[in-house]
């Protein structure tokens, strides 16, 4: 969230880098007198403080500035030299606290414009661009752009290369061709090959790639281009597992044990603050479809008010990172089908709690939106929390390609304007009809007014046609009288 317009402390960067300049602009006559750095002055926009240089000892200078970033918050940028050694580092560092929710950003680069996106990044944050196959682990807060962070991880990386080269070959090999995919989005400026600077153009197209920024603290940002509804950015909000929660100070290690469930290979029972039972959890090994490392599913029935029972299922990998998630009715099968249609108005609606079923269809008419029964499985998530995931799914399939032309085509071009219909919608920034339709009733559309009727939504049940019940396979299931001979 943007500082208030008059905030005395954190001003934005022009308004600081202005004020800093006029200061520098008057004389000071005490200059030619003194040596030692002057007190800090609160009203000054630049503070600077004597540190100890960890490089060689001596009384290096700390600047620090407090700013607000647009569309972000409030945050310290601290700069450090030392006048003996030379030694200098940047860094930055959050003016607020830890948020309540972790974040996640994921921005597509197409062109020479989207390397201009600003990027904070926290201490506690990761950058991953899965195209390259790298990860840049939590270090040091950062201001920059994406092409700074990729400049500087090619600069981090070829700094050991000679000595790679003779005592680890192989590494030396496989670094060497990271940097070659790197130095065709950012050329090195040494190059005369290369484009310089002033014969870039923003449109110009680049190797698309995906840069993926995780922070748990919530405190890191990438920009966005115009709006929120830019169909290259996306932000996703999540919370924090009890692993990050111990990482960032937040909980102690033996809070984590009392949440630990040792029992494997069958039905378990944990409790509640009042040491009453809670529903059983049963753990089912197996075998992970991705990497073929030993993995576990977890299975729990849940009642959902209202409605009826259902299970969930839970499989994570810790080899791959593989994750799958399944809802399925625990219930029997309806007589009749179920349409529950929302009419959504605004951000409330969003956080309604949504069951859609793997033989759901999905509608929002105003942006000409249908996803068929069978797309994304069953979920168990918040009407924001689907719309994300088919955003996610759509944005994979329209920025992914393997060629510059594949990524700039006319098809692609169309969908990124409804991919921006579709930031609009996920946001609520204008009413839309979100429409479930189910032949086998098992999908449910959290009710806000329960048990009264809402006055948003409306539920139809009807038959099911011979067409429906065929595709379901329920005109040759026999239930009653199998046993006999037919």
């Amino acid at each position: 969230m943007p500082a208030a317009p008059q905030d005395p402390f954190f001003k934005s960067i022009g308004s600081a880098a202005a004020d800093t300049e006029a200061l520098r602009e008057q004389p000071d006559e005490q200059d030619e007198q003194e040596t030692d750095l002057e007190p800090i002055d609160e009203d000054r926009p630049l503070q600077e403080v004597e540190s100890l240089c960890m490089s060689c000892g001596e009384q290096g200078v700390t600047r620090m500035l407090l700013t607000s970033i647009p569309y972000f918050r409030e945050v310290i940028v601290m700069s450090f030299r030392c006048e003996h050694c030379g030694n200098q580092n940047n860094e930055i560092q959050s003016a607020s606290t830890i948020r309540e929710h972790g974040a996640m950003y994921t921005v597509k680069i197409l062109n020479q414009g989207d390397l201009n996106r600003q990027l904070v990044k926290s201490e506690a944050a990761t950058v991953t661009i899965p195209e390259f196959e790298l990860t840049i682990p939590p270090l040091r807060g950062q201001l920059t752009t994406v092409e700074g962070t990729l400049r500087d991880t090619i600069q981090d990386l070829a700094a050991d290369q000679p000595l790679r080269r003779i005592q680890d070959p192989p590494t030396f090999d496989k670094i060497e061709a990271l940097l070659a995919k790197l130095k065709e989005v950012v050329p090195d400026d040494e190059d005369e090959a290369a484009p310089t600077m002033k014969e870039r153009h923003p449109e110009d197209p680049v190797r698309p790639f995906t840069v993926i920024l995780d922070d748990p603290t919530g405190n890191s940002f990438i920009e966005f281009s115009g709006s929120m509804s830019d169909p290259k950015w996306s932000l996703r909000e999540y919370a924090r597992s009890m692993d990050q929660n111990i990482t960032l100070g937040l909980s102690q290690p033996e809070d984590e044990e009392k949440e630990k469930v040792t029992q494997k290979g069958g039905p378990f029972t944990e409790e509640d603050e009042d040491g009453l039972p809670a529903e059983e959890v049963f753990i089912f090994p197996g075998i992970c479809s991705s990497c073929g490392h030993p993995v576990d599913t977890r299975m729990k029935k849940v009642n959902i008010p209202y409605f009826k029972d259902i299970i969930i299922m839970s499989t994570n990998c810790s080899a791959c990172g593989y994750r799958d998630n399944e809802v399925k009715s625990g219930g029997a099968i309806s007589d009749k089908g179920k349409r529950i249609t929302l009419k959504v108005e605004d951000a409330e609606d969003l956080s309604r709690d949504i069951l859609k079923s793997e033989t759901c269809g999905l509608e929002i008419p105003e942006i000409d939106l249908a996803l068929h029964a069978g797309t994304l499985g069953g979920r168990f998530t918040t009407v924001e929390g689907i719309l994300t995931q088919v955003y996610d799914e759509l944005s994979e399939k329209v920025f992914r390609g393997d060629s510059v032309g594949s990524a700039n085509s006319k098809d692609n071009q169309e969908f990124e304007t409804f991919l921006g219909s579709m930031k609009e919608v996920m946001t609520a920034a204008r009413p839309f009809t979100l429409i479930l339709d189910d032949p086998l009733a098992n999908s449910y559309l959290q009710n806000l007014y329960a048990p009264d009727p809402d006055p948003n939504m409306e539920i139809v049940t009807y038959d099911r046609t011979f067409d429906q019940n065929e595709d379901l396979g329920l005109n040759d299931m026999k239930v009653e009288g199998y046993e006999a001979p037919s």
